[in-house]
């Protein structure tokens, strides 16, 4: 359970909550990028979420309930590779769009994961397995929670999370033009979560190339890399 905004005001600020439970995890600044990272028993800690120098970010919310089109079946790529290769650059944003205008791609089998990217020009590309994208240049705001953004009458399911979508449209529909950090904070306060534990609440002001973060919804202790 997450929950991915995006706002293009006066400036491009993303949001972003890592709500998980069962799972090590931790956030790791670099010169390159901030990560969320999660320890996976095969292959170690793995950088799944967050932000690059470039201006990029990946969110990567599941879908309830899951697709089982999006399970592998052939030679897909999967969403995770994809996502982790926008993470540490070694795709750009308009390639991973590219890619998914000629490819499939899958998610893990059982589990239906979800792209929710941004780039430093605030355009958005939100991706589905086994149901497809959609591209957004530059949208007022975009938010992405546990449903599908493709389907207009997504099953219902009790972590969809369209209760934070709806608080989350809320206040972004009477953002002002002057939306910043500390506003998209409390967007992702009101929207945290204790049964599905938000572990990592982070923002992205991406003309200041600046990344803010706090751990399990402490809001009054946040920390910042800023990348040169």
């Amino acid at each position: 359970m997450c929950t991915s905004i995006v706002v293009n005001k006066k400036k491009t600020i993303v949001g972003w909550n890592l709500d998980i439970r069962d799972s090590e995890i931790r956030v790791r600044p670099t010169d390159d990028g901030v990560f969320i990272e999660v320890d996976n028993q095969k292959v170690g800690w793995m950088p799944l979420f967050g932000a690059n120098r470039r201006g990029d970010f990946v969110g990567m919310p599941t879908c309830w309930p899951p697709d089982e089109r999006s399970n592998p079946v052939g030679n897909e790529t999967n969403i995770i590779m994809l996502d982790i290769d926008l993470l540490l650059m070694k795709k750009t944003f308009r390639e991973v769009h590219d890619f998914v205008q000629n490819n499939k791609v899958c998610s893990v089998p059982g589990l239906t994961f979800m792209s929710a990217l941004s780039d430093s020009d605030g355009n958005v590309l939100h991706i589905v397995p086994g149901q497809g994208f959609e591209y957004y240049q530059k949208p007022e705001y975009k938010i992405m929670a546990n449903f599908s953004p493709l389907q207009k009458n997504p099953p219902q399911h009790p972590w969809m999370g369209k209760d934070r979508y709806q608080k989350a449209e809320e206040m972004l529909r009477t953002a002002k033009d002057d939306f910043g950090v500390a506003d998209c904070f409390a967007v992702l306060e009101a929207v945290a979560q204790t049964e599905f534990p938000t572990r990592v609440s982070m923002v992205f002001d991406v003309a200041e190339r600046a990344v803010f973060w706090c751990i399990d919804r402490d809001f009054n202790n946040i920390e910042n890399k800023r990348f040169k």
